[in-house]
């Protein structure tokens, strides 16, 4: 069951009535743009992904740049009035979470038949416009990208929007032979479906943490090439 953090009149840390508010940059926002923290047992701040855990919550924008600066400036005490603990390691922390809650659902929509992996496959399923995003591997080949970004570009003349599919490089295939084992890839995509969606909603989540500049935003405004 999803925990709400709604105080019945607008505190100090400036959480609104009926939403969600950061405590940094005092800007409300979504489940899918902020992350909700908690005090664990032993007075540590703990990250509640799942936004499931018990307790009074606060939210921090999904970005590690502004989660740094909760923790500089210490203000999880405030927030979650408790003496809590929030050292820098929470921002490798929430990464890794981040990183874990994607693998995780990269999983389970292979197994929902969502997640298909190989340069032909992906390739064909961006031109079929059943890709949903493609992922790379930091290290994989450069004609293999080419090749399945040219699809992409191809497909952005087709669709309605004229937008090209998303595309993410997070991991490099030995990292993802760590987080994936023998479902580790070089080139994949997500296909439509429940599960093929999380996939890309955590892929989101993760990119706007890291800060990196999605393959999809750039190019048509700035003229600089995509990832």
């Amino acid at each position: 069951m999803l925990v709400e953090d709604r105080d019945p009149v607008a505190d100090v840390e400036g959480e609104a009535v009926n939403g969600r508010m950061c405590i940094v940059t005092r800007q409300g926002g979504t489940p899918e743009t902020l992350i909700r923290f908690v005090a664990g047992p032993e007075g540590r701040v703990v990250a509640d992904l799942k936004k499931q855990l018990p307790g009074r919550g606060c939210w921090v924008s999904a970005e590690r740049s502004v989660l740094e600066k909760a923790i500089a400036r210490k203000l999880f005490n405030r927030a979650l009035r408790a003496d809590v603990t929030a050292g820098p390691e929470l921002a490798d922390e929430v990464d890794r979470l981040l990183v874990l809650q994607l693998a995780g659902m990269m999983n389970l929509a292979r197994k929902a038949a969502q997640f298909v992996s190989g340069a032909s496959k992906v390739e064909q399923a961006v031109r079929g416009l059943a890709a949903l995003a493609t992922f790379h591997a930091v290290d994989a080949a450069a004609d293999g990208v080419r090749k399945i970004d040219q699809a992409r570009k191809a497909m952005s003349f087709v669709v309605e929007d004229g937008q090209e599919i998303p595309s993410y490089r997070f991991f490099t295939e030995a990292e993802m032979e760590g987080l994936l084992g023998q479902n580790a890839f070089i080139h994949a995509c997500a296909l439509a479906g429940q599960a093929g969606e999380g996939v890309v909603k955590r892929a989101n989540m993760l990119e706007r943490y890291r800060g990196t500049v999605p393959a999809r935003a750039v190019g048509a405004d700035t003229g600089q090439p995509t990832q």
